[in-house]
């Protein structure tokens, strides 16, 4: 049996809302797009510099990225 992985960020949902695409992101921060992937995934999660870039590049507020504790 596997774990059901966490969701611990919403980029990939505000990256939908705001009409951008992982390239997009990729190409603001200077990322590889495999990297802005695996946050989209949330296989791996950005470091807390970069979830103020993020967010400055969609313009939203740092807590719009980080997903609810349910």
């Amino acid at each position: 049996m596997t774990k059901s992985k966490k969701r611990l960020n919403r980029i990939k949902v505000v990256l939908a809302e705001k009409e951008k695409t992982n390239a997009d992101l990729a190409r603001a921060l200077e990322k590889n797009q495999a990297t802005v992937s695996r946050w989209c995934t949330n296989d791996a999660q950005p470091g807390l510099e970069t979830l103020f870039e993020i967010a400055d590049f969609l313009k939203v507020n740092v807590s719009d990225l980080i997903a609810e504790k349910k």
